[in-house]
């Protein structure tokens, strides 16, 4: 992906509970440039499944959903939502029945292809002069070629103290186990908690949340000097 051609590409990788939706958003709102959560398109595939009553187990049944789903998402760091056809489920991919069935539907390879086609091509398209993008396996599957890949992570008893604070509905008990349950889930998929060549790792388990945006931004100007001078 040239640079010249298309948008900085920033991605950003790393396991649940990291921060990396929010610190995205963040530095994109900072840096003028394009959001995107790849995360929330696996979600609402799972809304579509579970609104057309099928089996989110059944890969056949998933994958042939793939044609007639009609998907967008605001890019805007400020402007956001989800769409799915003429329904807004911003908030509804949110809800536990469809967090429940999210890691069945990213295991079937055909919605993982599909998906990240898809990904690169909202990408490419947005008017900003730079895109975040934010999710699993960004940096290694779906932009393995983006100027600037990070891992942010954090110990999981950071990740764990975070995910309680945003979830005050539910037990640090639960919110512990659903997160254990999500990284190991994930890492049937794909292997999250190391850096890949080239990739920049970002540890904020001892960083606020202003020092985790000002590290990431740090990393995109380092990286953006170092190609300046190829």
């Amino acid at each position: 992906m040239s640079k010249h051609s298309y948008p900085l590409f920033v991605a950003i990788d790393g396991p649940a509970g990291s921060g990396k939706s929010s610190v995205s958003r963040a530095v994109a709102r900072r840096l003028g440039f394009a959001y995107l959560d790849t995360g929330a398109a696996y979600r609402a595939l799972a809304w579509l499944v579970i609104d057309q009553e099928v089996d989110p187990q059944n890969s056949a049944a998933v994958t042939a959903l793939l044609p007639n789903f009609d998907y967008l998402i605001g890019t805007e760091p400020d402007a956001y939502f989800v769409r799915v056809g003429d329904s807004d489920i911003t908030d509804a991919i949110r809800e536990p029945e469809i967090s429940a069935a999210v890691s069945a539907i990213a295991r079937v390879p055909e919605v993982r292809t599909h998906l990240t086609e898809l990904f690169r091509s909202i990408a490419r398209a947005v008017p900003q002069p730079g895109v975040v993008v934010e999710g699993r396996d960004i940096t290694t599957v779906v932009a393995p070629e983006a100027e600037v890949r990070i891992l942010l992570t954090a110990t999981e008893e950071a990740r764990m103290a975070r995910r309680s604070a945003e979830i005050s509905t539910q037990s640090a008990h639960t919110v512990a186990e659903q997160l254990r349950s999500r990284d190991r889930a994930d890492s049937q998929v794909v292997e999250f908690m190391s850096a890949a060549d080239g990739v920049t790792t970002v540890d904020s388990t001892h960083l606020d949340f202003d020092q985790t945006i000002d590290a990431v931004i740090e990393v995109i100007n380092t990286r953006n000097r170092e190609a300046s001078h190829d």
